[in-house]
């Protein structure tokens, strides 16, 4: 089945409008907001002139978008400050605010998120060998962007 063709937005008051909605509703990247312009069918003025509204009008800021990304997925998801970073390249976030924003996760929290990661995975992990659970546990901790060291420093204060 063919989806229906969406109805282009040409005004750029509609669109205008239709975005605030949109970031309103959760924080955006500029970039996000940039791409749904242009899926709307804007032109290239008129999308730029949409996203310098955006701003002035407090509707898109890049460092509080950064802020509750990087806040949320630690809290939410558990991930480590590796992928959070890719994450936030892939939505086109200037380097200085990645570090702002990373600079917000708490260490012992940090530490204690990964240790309760860590635990989950080593109770269900079937593998006795100890060397063996020690690498899977190291490689699963880095698929969920921890650092290496960190990871070394808590698979070797506590046994698991």
């Amino acid at each position: 089945m063919d989806e229906p063709k969406r109805k282009k937005i040409t005004d750029p008051k509609e669109a205008l409008s239709k975005a605030e909605h949109y970031c309103a509703y959760q924080e955006r990247a500029q970039q996000e907001v940039r791409d749904k312009l242009y899926e709307w069918g804007l032109w290239p003025d008129a999308v730029e002139q949409t996203i310098s509204e955006l701003i002035s009008g407090g509707f898109l800021n890049e460092e509080r978008f950064a802020k509750a990304y990087t806040l949320g997925k630690f809290r939410q998801k558990g991930w480590g400050k590796i992928k959070i970073k890719q994450g936030l390249k892939l939505k086109r976030v200037p380097e200085v605010l990645i570090k702002k924003a990373v600079a917000l996760i708490d260490g012992d929290a940090y530490t204690a998120t990964l240790t309760d990661i860590l635990i989950k995975k080593a109770r269900i992990l079937p593998e006795k060998d100890r060397f063996k659970r020690r690498y899977k546990l190291q490689h699963y901790a880095a698929s969920r962007g921890y650092e290496s060291d960190i990871i070394l420093d808590v698979l070797k204060d506590r046994e698991l």
